[in-house]
């Protein structure tokens, strides 16, 4: 016995450590694209150097004229600040996600990284190209064909992300969504002329704070810029959407389970109880089971996800599985677990009843 639980220990500790290397690996590879573009506009930016003029211009307009400046320090602070940014969010994601254990969902991700420095890398080293040899930002010109360069040399770049993601020893099926809750009840003992119903809000602080961030950085954009309304526009409108399906409501009664926004009446989300085979309360990760927040929809399962840990987590009649992040989930699953039996089963009393008669009449 001692020695088979030394084993036990042991094989406990060697797979946190496969882990763990796998994670390093999988981070490092996460954070290269962003390196690399880093490195790629430093070194435009030293050869270029003595060619560049004290004021760079840093925005072209559609026409591909300068209409926005910046000195070098503040240049290489917006350059440095970009690629560190973006790899640090990718890194912290694929850490939290535990991606490290699904091939196709990295697969993807590094994919996307790639893509992602490749597009900013490029016109930013060539605004530095655009710069060069004038006396002033002002008479820099950027053509526009260099965004359909920047475009193909992202799709470039993904491919070889997706390319490379392919020698990352990973496996190819999503590990299955989360451990069932602690103490969950199959069912609830309700009496049979009992009538109950579970009622729930829900939320995730991240997205109303995302939310609110987006929509005042609108308004003190249109204060403190002379830019039109397109700029706080695209901040203002999506920062309020964010905000609005930021919590949900959740019930569970005689019509099966509904999710609705917590803020503005539709869209609702209904499963009735005829499109239910079971529910449990289950602990999700809702970066390694969804890929983020919000409604998501993934291989094989949805839901609406607010927030990682406890959640409703419903076995649909197709064979899918629809979750959303709410506490007291076991309450809630035990409850639409018995709604769903006593509707089977008066579905079943009718169809017996209905045949009964039909052989009445024939008798």
């Amino acid at each position: 016995m001692a020695m088979a639980a030394r084993s036990s220990r042991r094989d406990s500790r060697g797979a946190r450590e496969a882990r763990g290397a796998g994670g390093a690996r999988v981070a490092l590879l996460i954070a290269l694209p962003f390196v690399l573009g880093l490195v790629a506009d430093l070194a435009v930016y030293a050869t270029v150097r003595d060619q560049l003029p004290d004021r760079l211009a840093r925005h072209f307009g559609a026409d591909g004229e300068a209409d926005g400046y910046v000195g070098h320090g503040g240049f290489l602070v917006m350059l440095v600040g970009v690629f560190v940014v973006l790899g640090a969010a990718g890194v912290l994601f694929v850490l939290r996600s535990d991606l490290a254990a699904y091939r196709r969902g990295f697969r993807g991700l590094l994919a996307g990284a790639f893509a992602t420095a490749a597009f900013l890398a490029w016109p930013m080293g060539a605004s530095l190209v655009a710069n060069r040899g004038t006396a002033d930002g002002a008479t820099a010109v950027f053509p526009l064909w260099h965004l359909a360069v920047a475009v193909a040399v992202a799709g470039l770049a993904a491919g070889a992300g997706a390319g490379l993601a392919r020698f990352v020893p990973l496996p190819d099926v999503r590990a299955p969504l989360g451990t069932a809750g602690q103490g969950a009840a199959d069912r609830l003992d309700l009496g049979r002329d009992e009538v109950a119903g579970w009622v729930r809000r829900t939320g995730s602080w991240v997205l109303s704070g995302t939310g609110i961030a987006l929509a005042v950085a609108g308004i003190v954009t249109l204060w403190l810029l002379d830019d039109g309304w397109l700029t706080p526009l695209s901040l203002f409108v999506p920062g309020l959407l964010i905000a609005a399906f930021a919590r949900a409501c959740v019930t569970v009664d005689r019509r099966g389970l509904t999710v609705s926004p917590g803020m503005v009446p539709w869209p609702r989300i209904r499963l009735p109880l005829d499109r239910i085979e079971r529910a449990d309360a289950r602990q999700i990760n809702a970066f390694a089971d969804y890929g983020g927040w919000g409604y998501r929809i993934v291989p094989g399962r949805s839901g609406v996800i607010m927030r990682s840990g406890e959640a409703l987590v419903v076995r649909r009649a197709n064979g899918k599985d629809f979750a959303v992040t709410v506490e007291d989930s076991a309450t809630a699953a035990a409850l639409l677990n018995t709604l769903v039996e006593r509707a089977g089963h008066a579905d079943h009393t009718g169809q017996a009843d209905r045949m009964n008669r039909t052989d009445d009449g024939r008798r």
